[in-house]
């Protein structure tokens, strides 16, 4: 269970800190996706990691293997959008970092044309500008469901509502 006051990692750090290799496809993912910093990166790792491991697990069961588990975890993975409907173990042990940053709600901000650059679907979200859902979330690492994509949208609220607004990005 626990201590509350300390709570359980989300993340693991790399086991080799000054790889160079590493470091710089880390800058390119924070480029590319406008991460703030390199944990972002670290929980999105431990995170498919975990998922590998799970899939490991199922497929090693030979003797009993247990189609229930098997079936959460696809469906929670097809709920998240990272799989299709008939996706199978092998296809988790396939799944990369790029898949999850795809699903971020920066991403989904900027890919919809709600920003203008990556960083500025940052701010808006973190400004309380954009909903999901009628929900202000303000979040930009949320994971965004297969579901909650066609949601997304301007705050009733926020000026970025008027499409004559200056920071609105022109969308062709």
């Amino acid at each position: 269970m626990g201590d509350p006051k300390r709570p359980q990692k989300r993340f693991e750090r790399p086991n080799k800190p000054w790889d160079k290799d590493r470091i710089q496809k880390e800058l390119v993912l924070i480029g590319r996706y406008g991460l703030r910093n390199k944990r972002e990166i670290w929980k999105l790792q431990t995170q498919i990691s975990n998922y590998r491991s799970r899939a490991r697990k199922l497929l090693s069961r030979i003797e009993n293997p247990d189609e229930v588990q098997n079936r959460e975890l696809l469906e929670k993975l097809f709920r998240i959008g990272v799989l299709p409907k008939n996706a199978t173990l092998d296809d988790v042990l396939g799944l990369t970092i790029e898949n999850l940053l795809e699903r971020r709600l920066q991403t989904m901000v900027y890919n919809r044309g709600l920003a203008s650059t990556i960083y500025h679907a940052r701010q808006l979200i973190t400004h309380n500008h954009i909903v999901l859902r009628g929900e202000m979330i303000n979040v930009p690492g949320y994971l965004v469901k297969r579901d909650e994509e066609k949601e997304i949208d301007y705050a009733p609220g926020s000026p970025l509502n008027n499409p004559e607004h200056v920071a609105r990005p022109n969308i062709q």
